[in-house]
């Protein structure tokens, strides 16, 4: 076939028509043609055979087939014919579709584009003009953003930032990062800030052909950063020719002027909250904390503040009460400023669980979150860990994977999938699943720290301790990382080692989740330590009680009626 559409070209267009064969239908400059199946299907066969001959025998097989009880020869015509109307076209001087007698039919017209149907894209990171460091934060912020903003359409799947930014200062022909990215279009630019004015530029590339598709360039004052965005992303949107529901249309316009202090500080928040180490969480706190301060209404950066503490409480650098209790009064605050907001939904459903042990809450806030972004990689993760610690292990691969197709490359939703791994006691798929994630970021203390869980599922104590001490030398020694170690020692017959750890754990000046000295306690055979220390972190709110129900670490202790009685203050669904 020379010249002609080729099969997954759902939209083809000549002469100032589109035919998308995927809806069924036919339009001129936008406005619709009414024209009946069997025309459109001739219209398609001839198009994918431009230029060429297509025989009456060939349409009859494909249209008429054998076993329909119709006269052909007036069905051809009378289909040719309403096509020719549709098209404005004649048999005697023929633009599109040409008659051979006694023969068939050949398309004639110039097939001006074969467009692929695109359902999915990647927005690799805004190139910063000024070549100032400092302003790469802003560059890679607004990048982020105009993901976010695009993933609120639900037709479309947009590749999440931690997948689109490995490809920062890459040089690779754009087919092979679409081929990599598993996506159809690739949107690039540039972004370029100027006191409080900032320029954007982005065009569209067909990513498997590196054919351009279209191009624009915006300037606005900073103020109006977050219209530009939705204006931005409402373009896209047009040009792949998703359908954009009055409800998505209505959450981009959602939009108000933003504090542009505010907004530059809540970028530098998310481009370290993005790095998830311990240095960065404290850094990021700072940026969120000087949004709030710039401008008191801003949902987002309430959101974004939560997330850091929810995370600083769950890997236990700091208590509870700092942790995960903080996070639910922002969250609820952000939410009072924009209940619409489905990342502040998300940033609720974290803390209430791992605080309250609210889980119907937590449920509900999960499925609202998605329900209002169903591409927000993070609450799809979230949630897969949440259903995953509940038991649910179908329920939560499912989510879990969903996060993956959004953002394949993410450490955190890669290491989730380890955790869903190991809560279901499968170590050999979580060490697979997490070794791989290693080669993505070698320095990756959560990783190191899963992968070394699941070496002491398999009893492969040498392995875990030598990946649990790259944690603790990685983290400088955070609590959470040296109980892994003690824990390790234990289950590996080293008690004397345990014993000490455990010392030095009691010794520390910095918080120390009591969950995790019991997990020491357990391996050591020192059941009724072990419970007292579970019960204190019960009382405590501790955020890893949500595993109890799950948690192989604790299996020595399940047929202890003090274990059972745990489990049912804890109110497991």
């Amino acid at each position: 076939m020379t010249g002609g559409v080729h099969e997954g070209h759902a939209r083809v267009r000549f002469g100032g028509f589109e035919a998308d064969f995927r809806a069924g239908e036919l339009s001129k400059r936008g406005v619709k043609i009414k024209l009946h199946q069997q025309p459109l299907e001739i219209l398609q066969i001839l198009l994918e055979h431009s230029g060429e001959v297509v025989t009456r025998e060939e349409l009859r097989q494909k249209i008429w087939p054998s076993d329909t009880f119709v006269d052909f020869e007036q069905g051809l015509y009378n289909a040719v014919r309403r096509l020719r109307d549709a098209l404005n076209d004649s048999a005697e001087k023929p633009r599109f579709i040409e008659t051979l007698s006694r023969r068939g039919y050949r398309f004639i017209g110039t097939v001006e584009a074969s467009v692929r149907k695109i359902e999915s894209l990647a927005v690799l990171p805004l190139d910063n003009l000024s070549r100032d460091p400092e302003q790469e934060y802003f560059a890679e912020g607004l990048t982020e953003a105009l993901i976010t903003t695009l993933a609120k359409i639900g037709e479309l799947r947009v590749v999440s930032r931690t997948s689109a930014m490995q490809y920062k200062g890459v040089r690779k022909p754009l087919s092979e990062i679409a081929r990599e990215l598993g996506v159809d279009a690739i949107v690039e630019g540039t972004v370029l800030r100027a006191n409080d004015r900032v320029r954007i530029t982005a065009q569209l590339i067909d990513g498997p052909r590196e054919t351009h598709l279209w191009a624009e360039s915006y300037e606005r004052d900073l103020r109006d950063v977050l219209s530009l965005q939705a204006e931005l992303a409402q373009a896209i949107a047009r040009q792949v020719q998703v359908k954009v529901t009055p409800q998505e249309r209505a959450q981009l316009a959602r939009t108000q002027p933003v504090d542009p202090e505010a907004y530059e500080s809540y970028l530098k928040g998310r481009y370290h909250w993005n790095r998830r180490s311990g240095e960065g969480l404290g850094k990021a706190i700072q940026c969120f904390q000087q949004a709030i301060a710039r401008d008191p209404t801003y949902a987002a950066a309430y959101s974004g503040l939560a997330d850091c503490f929810s995370s600083l409480g769950w890997w236990g650098f700091v208590s509870p009460e700092d942790g995960c209790a903080k996070a639910k009064g922002l969250a609820r605050k952000a939410l009072e400023l924009d209940g619409g907001l489905g990342e502040a939904h998300a940033s609720l459903a974290w803390a209430t669980v791992h605080y309250d042990f609210d889980f119907q809450t937590a449920e509900r806030e999960y499925e609202r979150a998605i329900e209002l972004n169903p591409r927000y990689a993070t609450a799809r993760f979230w949630f897969g860990l949440y259903l995953s610690m509940m038991g649910r292990d179908r329920e939560a691969l499912a989510q879990i994977q969903m996060s993956l197709s959004l953002d394949p490359l993410s450490i955190i939703g890669n290491g989730a999938l380890g955790m869903a791994h190991y809560c279901a006691r499968r170590y050999d798929q979580q060490i697979e699943q997490l070794q791989k994630t290693l080669e993505l970021e070698p320095n990756s203390v959560h990783i190191r720290w899963g992968l070394g869980s699941g070496y002491i599922g398999k009893a492969m104590y040498e392995p875990a301790i030598a990946e649990v001490r790259k944690a603790v030398e990685v983290s400088q020694g955070a609590p959470m990382f040296v109980a892994l170690l003690g824990e390790t020692y234990a289950r590996a017959g080293h008690s004397e080692d345990a014993r000490k750890i455990l010392k030095q754990l009691e010794t520390s000046t910095a918080y120390v989740s009591p969950y995790v000295v019991g997990g020491i306690c357990a391996a050591l055979g020192e059941k009724d330590e072990a419970l007292l220390w579970l019960d204190i972190a019960y009382q405590e709110h501790t955020a890893w009680m949500v595993v109890l129900k799950v948690d192989p670490r604790f299996d020595n202790l399940r047929s202890d009626p003090r274990f059972q009685d745990l489990l049912r203050r804890m109110n497991f669904p």
